[in-house]
């Protein structure tokens, strides 16, 4: 039988759901390996869907000697979420928060502790609110799990599912909630045959008069008020890389490759894709990592998930370099981004150039609009930031983008042409 404390060198363990049903184990030993196992009867179940991209369904184990694996790792808290369960659990033991903290993540999958502490030391209101609903999320803002009522929204219960997630104002990155909305609905014009997360700005109940960030879950679908899992991961996830600065270390071809690659995935989605990085470009999302792409696990396959944490990060100075490295430059300074890297990041992604010519033709057919729901979007923020945001976007479009149709026209009239 197995044993599980929290300050001894034992084996902790969990059950893995999948939505409802019981998918298999997750245990830590002694010493930190970690090892996900299936269950039989998962296995012998009727079309069963794989956890994770990187565990492919059969009877042996998926060990991983370094701690949790990347999937797993990735679903774990970050930043203030995890500084406030340590707090809560007395534990810094990444494990040990993720079974406690386990039944609301991203996607369709739960780990659930047997033997759960029903006590946990909770001090501030906002920490309450986060960690009622046994909740984790990713990422270092300060976020909480909200369920919308109406009009309203209040902090997921325990063992509730939210609908929203709640970010919360940084005191070291000014207006980012303002920044975070008015990226979001820049690029909603910028693409408009795709898809992006729905969100507004409003106050959740019973916490503070803070205003936060309310973004509607992908992940969760709402029908006659029962509240189901949609399961994705994101990119980190997907090329089995753990949490941390390895979202940073790789390029924005490897997403094309990943796809290209894969069986399963559509080739129209790395035109998709491409397409979504250059509108994070063009409005200066440096930060655009890993860990902000994401892929949604259907029957047919792999599929992208709507766009989401998209922040004009360039506004603020500690996020002048872009996140990951395009067009064979790494650590680029956004202001040094030329044609040249925009090309051959279509070429990356297996495009030709006609293809990568109508997506910039499109990001320019689209741009005024997208200056324009800036400058009209109905929330409360400076005129000097809305200015401040349509003439990065507009520096970007002359120095790095106008150029770009003239250079392949002028290329395809010698024909001069780049295959698939």
């Amino acid at each position: 039988m197995k044993k599980k404390l929290y300050f001894m060198a034992t084996t902790l363990w969990g059950k893995v759901y999948y939505n409802e049903t019981y998918a298999g184990e997750l245990q830590q030993e002694p010493g930190g390996r970690c090892i996900f196992t299936y269950d039989n009867s998962y296995l012998n179940s009727s079309s069963p869907l794989p956890v994770s991209f990187t565990f492919p369904l059969r009877k042996e184990s998926f060990i991983s000697e370094r701690g949790l694996h990347p999937f797993f790792d990735n679903l774990a808290a970050e930043g203030w979420l995890e500084n406030a369960q340590s707090r809560a659990l007395r534990t810094s033991d990444r494990f040990a928060l993720l079974l406690g903290f386990g039944y609301d993540l991203a996607g369709a999958i739960s780990i659930i502790d047997p033997e759960p502490r029903t006590q946990i030391q909770l001090n501030h209101a906002d920490e309450i609110a986060a960690l009622s609903g046994r909740a984790s999320l990713s990422g270092v803002q300060r976020k909480l799990m909200v369920v919308k009522e109406g009009h309203q929204y209040r902090p997921a219960q325990s063992n509730e599912l939210s609908t929203h997630i709640a970010k919360l104002s940084s005191n070291n990155l000014t207006d980012i909630l303002e920044v975070e909305y008015l990226t979001t609905q820049a690029i909603k014009k910028l693409l408009p045959e795709d898809s992006v997360v729905e969100m507004e700005i409003s106050k959740v109940n019973s916490v503070s008069d803070e205003r936060a960030l309310m973004i509607k879950r992908f992940d969760r679908m709402i029908s006659h008020s029962k509240i189901t899992r949609l399961h994705f991961e994101e990119f980190n996830q997907l090329l089995g890389r753990y949490s941390g600065d390895d979202k940073y270390r790789g390029s924005y071809e490897m997403l094309g490759n990943f796809i290209n690659t894969t069986p399963g995935c559509m080739p129209a989605e790395a035109d998709r894709l491409y397409r979504r990085i250059l509108a994070c470009l063009l409005l200066g999302n440096t930060d655009a990592h890993f860990k902000n792409f994401a892929m949604f696990h259907t029957r047919e396959g792999l599929r992208l998930t709507p766009s989401y944490d998209l922040v004009a990060a360039n506004r603020y100075e500690q996020f002048k370099t872009i996140a990951l490295s395009i067009g064979g430059a790494s650590d680029l300074d956004i202001g040094a981004l030329k044609p040249k890297h925009i090309i051959e990041l279509g070429h990356g992604f297996g495009l030709n150039d006609k293809i990568i010519l109508d997506a910039i033709r499109e990001l320019g057919a689209n741009l005024e609009e997208a200056k324009q729901a800036i400058f009209t979007s109905q929330i409360d923020c400076s005129s000097q930031l809305r200015k401040k945001l349509i003439d990065m976007m507009e520096k970007r479009w002359k120095g790095s983008f106008d150029s770009i149709g003239p250079l392949l026209s002028k290329r395809q009239s010698k024909g001069v042409k780049r295959k698939i």
